[in-house]
């Protein structure tokens, strides 16, 4: 009879481990802000634009086309003149295709900024396509620094 109940306890304990999904969830979707881990743009920034989970024929692994800030806005205070504000102002943004083990994902997220409409695969083929993305990626980030949402967004990372 202790036979017959270890061999039930090894099926029940078999069965638990097959009904439960071994699927992760996906967390890295369009608007999550991401922290790029490698490269130029280390220690930078970024919003998801696209994922690709699966990955694709010429990229067979998980990436995400990321907008990220390469030169953060510096710090602005009451004796300057409206000129060099505007300029302290200004924010040189990048856009790339980086692979998921790259990237390091924040709980943070900015979906009211719409990259999609400026950022798609066409717009990174060639170059002049690229710096015309570049360009409205750069006012819309520009629109929502002055706008004072999404802060720490803007704000330098220091380690």
């Amino acid at each position: 009879s202790t036979q017959s109940t270890w061999e039930f306890l090894e099926r029940s304990i078999c069965i638990q481990r097959n009904s439960h999904s071994t699927k992760m969830g996906k967390f890295l979707k369009q608007g999550k802000v991401v922290i790029c881990l490698q490269g130029r743009y280390a220690g930078k920034k970024a919003v998801i634009v696209k994922n690709y989970d699966d990955g694709t024929n010429k990229r067979p692994y998980g990436h995400a086309v990321v907008v990220g800030i390469d030169k953060y806005p510096r710090r602005v205070k009451r004796g300057m003149s409206k000129k060099i504000i505007a300029k302290r102002s200004t924010i040189k943004p990048f856009i790339k295709v980086i692979n998921y083990n790259h990237v390091m994902p924040t709980r943070y997220g900015i979906t009211d900024i719409d990259f999609k409409t400026v950022v798609n695969t066409e717009a990174l083929t060639d170059r002049s396509t690229r710096t015309a993305a570049r360009k409205e990626c750069q006012k819309l980030l520009q629109e929502r620094y002055l706008s004072n949402k999404n802060s720490w967004f803007f704000n330098k990372l220091r380690f």
